[in-house]
Parts: structure tokens; C-alpha cells; sequence
């Protein structure tokens, strides 16, 4: 039943269930009713066969001398169906006689009477069938020491038959009725309380035929909102499969934002390795067509430069795949406020058209453990960002502090800010304020992956960085780790160093 059950809708195996268990708990109910109701109805029995034959005893008592005499029978009050006999020591029966509707007792066949041999006089109640009148609850009594008289009596146990199985059939009855009535309420009960589970199939099964390997999927099916209900169990379903379809389409966006910077970053890197190579390419053709063509000290001066230019791109694609491999950093211990001040002092010699400030808010070392080299590269790049992208004139401020027991390193500049479509992927690769390609001077702008190589350098020392601009003002946010546990003070001196040109 179980297997052939297996294929079968939930509808279909409640229904089952629960009508199976109602049938048994009916059947159990039915027989428990029975077998009380018979109980009590013997026990009714037997009490009016004890007194039948406690009469029948007092009536044979009074002609004890007559051994065979059942004239008690003709006592008023007798019922008709009562049978009775005398009997011997050993319970062989001298006489029997049934009593008759409107007639005289009648004397027992020797068939009927062989249905009452083997009772002893003992008072207890037996069970026999009498032919041609039916089932009979017997019991026989034995006279005192003195008069020896012993009687059997029995009573007809028709009614209690009847009214059995009269009960039977009630019960029957009753039970079939309230099993049709009971499945058709569970049907319909089950149907309703499913048809939230059904509409998460259903949406379950739809989304499952979207193309989620092709592209982009965006607005797959949601369970609705009135089948998620964290209440019930079908609620529980719909709200963890719109759970699922909301990280799906997250994943798939996501996949598909990697992809195309992934394509964007192998264009891009392409085209940047690209350029220098055709350079140096064309350079080395003139060379080998002749030097009256171009001077060989000027072709050679290109020739390095873009090879430079390529040598670096190059680095700092192999630094950004050294960082996302994990590769461990260079470990010791860094004082940040030199490593800012000479980046700054470099910064300074590179663009004097800028004004350049610094400004160390300490009350004590602002150590750090990591590579140095690296640190100073990130502080580098933000400097040399400010300076590449801001015109001549704007004032850069380089500040160190120690906040909350972190190393807070703070690049600011009042110049035309960071577009607002480019600040959510600021620090992506590849990311220009120009997207062209185009690259007529080295202050046109980079490659792009400045900022790129200071978020991984930060995060791979276990850091982050921040950035917030508005036209005016411009500031990057470093927090690093400190080496060791600074204590608060009460007050903290500035000292703003301003670097002039």
C-alpha cells in the first residue's frame, strides 16, 4: 500500500491517511461501545437468571420428596422462555420443562435436554444453544445438606442478541455516515489548506523554466506575498524559495557584472599592453629602414619610455593577481607618519604647481605591522591621484591620526571632486574619468588601476578604505590596524606642517 501510495499527490495520501486513521478509531470505538454494552447486558441477564433460580429452588424445596416435580414453573410471574430442571448428585436430569406463551410448561425433547446435560450445580452462569429454542444463559444449584434438592434454570437470551445486534448496525451505520462526512470535510479542508503549497509549486516550476544560464535574469516570479507567511509551514516555503530566487538573481547580476569587468579589464589591458608595443614596434622599423629617417637618440629615448610605460602596467597587473592569490605581504614594523611625510616631500617634487600640506594629529607613534614598500606605494597613488585628476593650484592635505586604536591615514583635496556615476566603482580596475582610450600624454591619465592596487594593498593588511566627494572636496579614508594598543588621552595636539613650493 505504502508503494503504491509513493506516486501519489499529498491530497491523495492525507485523504488516505486520515481516512484510515478515522476508520480505525471508529472500529475501535464501535467494538469498545459492543463489548461494554454486551457486558452489561449479560451481567443484567445473569442477575435475573440468579433469581429465577434462587424462585425455582424456593418453589422445588416446598415437595422435596418429589424429585421430578417442577410445579414451581406454574407460578405466576414466570416469563415465557424459562426453562428448568431437576437434577440429580451427578447432574443428570430427572426433568425439564420450558415455559410456553398462554399454555402449559412443555416437557424438553431428549435433543433439548441433551443441549443441558454436563451442568453442575455450582452456580455458575453457562451458555448453551438449545435446539429449536435458541440461545439460553443457564446456572444450577444444589439444595442444602438436608433436602438435597438441586435445580437448573435458564433464561433466553434472545433480547440481548438482538439489542447487540441491533447496536451493530447503529454503529455501522453512524460510521459510515460520519467517515463520508468527515472525508469530504477533510477534502475540502486539505484542498484549501494546500493551495498556498500549490501556488509555491507553481512558482517553484516557473522559475525553474527560466533561462538562468543565458545572460541576465531579472524579475523572476516571487511567491506572493499572502503565501509567505512565517506562521505556517506552506508560508515557511514561500518566503525561503523567494529568499532563494532573491540571492539567484543577486548571483546572476553579480556573475554577470564580474564577466563584464572581466572583458572590460582584458580590452582594456590589451589595448594598454598594445600601445606601447606598436610604438616600440614602429620605432624599431624605422631603425631598420635607416637613421636618416629618425634620430636613433630619439627613437631609443621612445623605445624606453614605452617600455617603461609597459614594464609598469605589467607590474601592477602582476601585484593586483599577487594580492587576489593571497600571497603573503612583507611583515615589520611601519611608522606611517614617515611613510606619509615622504610621500608627501615626493608628491611635492613631482607636482609643484599644487599646494601640498601635511599634517600629523599624534600623541604617540602610529605604528603598524605590514610592508613598507607597499604602504608607501598606497600613499604614493592617492597623492599622485590628487595631483593627475586636480588642476594647479589646489590645495592637498595629507593627515595621520590614531583613531579608536586604528591608524587612520586621510588624503584631501579642494578640487572639482569625483563624478557621482564613478564613485560606487571608484576603486574598480580599469576605472577612468575618461573612458577613452586615448592617451595623447602621460597627464591624459592612467591606466586605471591606481586606486584599484591601494584598495587590494590595504585589504590584504587586513584594512579598508573609504572615499567621499563633492565638488571642493575630495577625501580618501585609510584605517589600519595599530601595532599595539594606544592609550586614550585627554587632548591631542595638531601639527600642520604646510609644504610650500
Amino acid at each position: 500500500m505504502t508503494v503504491h501510495l509513493r506516486g501519489r499527490s499529498l491530497r491523495t495520501r492525507l485523504l488516505f491517511f486520515i481516512g484510515v486513521t478515522l476508520a480505525v478509531v471508529c472500529a475501535a470505538m464501535a467494538v469498545t461501545t459492543i463489548f461494554a454494552q454486551h457486558k452489561y447486558l449479560l451481567g443484567s441477564l445473569d442477575d435475573r437468571v440468579a433469581n429465577a433460580v434462587a424462585r425455582s429452588q424456593g418453589g422445588a424445596a416446598l415437595h422435596p420428596e418429589l424429585d421430578a416435580n417442577l410445579g414451581f414453573l406454574n407460578e405466576s410471574g414466570q416469563p415465557a422462555g424459562t426453562l428448568a430442571a431437576r437434577l440429580t448428585a451427578d447432574g443428570t436430569l430427572l426433568s425439564a420443562q420450558v415455559v410456553t406463551q398462554d399454555a402449559a410448561p412443555r416437557d424438553l425433547t431428549p435433543a433439548q435436554r441433551s443441549a443441558l446435560a454436563g451442568i453442575k450445580a455450582d452456580g455458575s452462569m453457562h451458555t448453551r444453544t438449545v435446539p429449536g429454542l435458541g440461545t439460553y444463559r443457564i446456572t444450577a444449584v444444589g439444595g442444602s445438606a438436608e433436602n438435597g434438592v438441586r435445580v437448573l434454570t435458564g433464561l433466553p437470551m434472545d433480547d440481548v442478541q438482538d439489542m447487540i445486534r441491533g447496536l451493530v448496525v447503529v454503529e455501522a451505520v453512524v460510521a459510515v455516515v460520519g467517515l463520508t462526512v468527515a472525508g469530504c470535510l477533510c477534502a475540502v479542508v486539505i484542498r484549501r489548506q494546500l493551495r498556498p503549497l500549490g501556488r509555491v509549486a507553481a512558482t517553484a516550476v516557473e522559475v525553474s523554466r527560466a533561462p538562468l544560464g543565458r545572460g541576465a535574469v531579472v524579475g523572476l516570479t516571487r511567491v506572493p506575498e499572502r503565501d509567505t507567511d512565517p506562521q505556517s509551514e506552506a508560508g515557511q516555503v514561500g518566503a525561503a524559495l523567494n529568499r532563494m530566487i532573491d540571492h539567484v538573481e543577486s548571483s546572476l547580476a553579480e556573475r554577470q557584472a564580474d564577466e563584464e569587468r572581466m572583458r572590460r579589464f582584458l580590452s582594456d589591458a590589451s589595448h594598454e599592453l598594445r600601445t606601447p608595443l606598436a610604438s616600440i614596434a614602429g620605432y624599431a622599423e624605422l631603425m631598420n629602414r635607416g637613421t636618416q629617417r629618425i634620430e636613433p637618440a630619439l627613437a631609443w629615448r621612445r623605445v624606453s619610455a614605452e617600455s617603461a610605460r609597459m614594464t609598469g602596467l605589467v607590474e601592477d597587473l602582476l601585484l593586483l593577481a599577487r594580492l587576489d592569490e593571497g600571497r603573503p605581504l612583507q611583515s615589520a614594523e611601519v611608522d606611517l607618519a614617515a611613510v606619509v611625510a615622504e610621500s608627501v616631500w615626493d608628491a611635492r617634487a613631482a607636482g609643484e604647481n599644487h599646494h601640498w600640506q601635511l599634517a600629523l594629529l599624534l600623541d604617540s607613534p602610529a605604528l603598524v605591522v605590514g610592508d613598507e614598500a607597499r604602504l608607501h606605494q598606497v600613499v604614493a597613488n592617492l597623492l599622485a591621484n590628487a595631483r593627475v585628476h586636480t588642476p594647479a593650484g589646489t590645495t592637498v592635505v595629507a593627515s595621520v591620526e590614531i583613531v579608536d586604536e586604528r591608524c587612520v591615514i586621510r588624503v584631501r583635496d579642494d578640487g572639482p571632486g569625483i563624478p557621482p556615476h564613478l564613485l560606487p566603482s571608484v576603486f574598480e580596475r580599469f576605472t577612468r574619468a575618461d573612458v577613452s582610450r586615448a592617451r595623447n600624454s602621460p597627464q591624459d591619465g592612467g591606466s586605471g588601476l591606481g586606486l584599484a592596487i591601494v584598495s587590494a594593498i590595504v585589504a590584504a593588511h587586513g584594512g579598508g578604505i573609504g572615499v567621499e566627494s563633492t565638488p571642493g572636496h575630495t577625501e580618501f579614508t585609510i584605517e589600519l590596524p595599530t601595532a599595539r594598543v594606544v592609550p586614550p588621552t585627554a587632548s591631542r595636539p595638531e601639527l600642520r606642517t604646510p609644504l610650500r613650493r
